[in-house]
């Protein structure tokens, strides 16, 4: 990892999770953190304590479900997938997070000189 890892800005997790269930299908919380790291390049950490209470938060607001089943290396896995409601919730916080990046785009490119 880089030297400069950071942690998940706060309101960031859940979206990047409801983007990789829906960009990879089904996955255990491992692969999907793994997954989120790989597109962050390595910018970002998440540990356990980081990924598995979003992944609970997630299931119990039914934006994700869960069930068991075999990982890659024959390990028993919690596999995790979008619900269409989920699907709903990614599109609104997607378009949130586009205005807010717009936003502050502008901001920071502003010269007050």
């Amino acid at each position: 990892m880089s030297p400069s890892v950071a942690e998940v800005p706060y309101g960031c997790l859940d979206l990047m999770v409801l983007k990789t269930l829906q960009a990879m299908g089904p996955l255990h919380g491992y692969g999907i953190a793994r997954r989120i790291e790989q597109m962050a390049r390595d910018s970002l950490a998440l540990n356990q304590g980081t990924i598995y209470p979003a992944l609970l938060r997630l299931e119990q607001k039914r934006w994700i479900t869960s069930e068991w089943g075999t990982s890659e290396n024959n390990r028993r896995a919690r596999f995790y997938e979008i619900t269409k409601a989920g699907k709903k919730q990614l599109a609104a916080e997607a378009e949130s997070w586009a205005r807010t990046v717009a936003i502050m785009t502008r901001m920071l490119e502003h010269d007050e000189g």
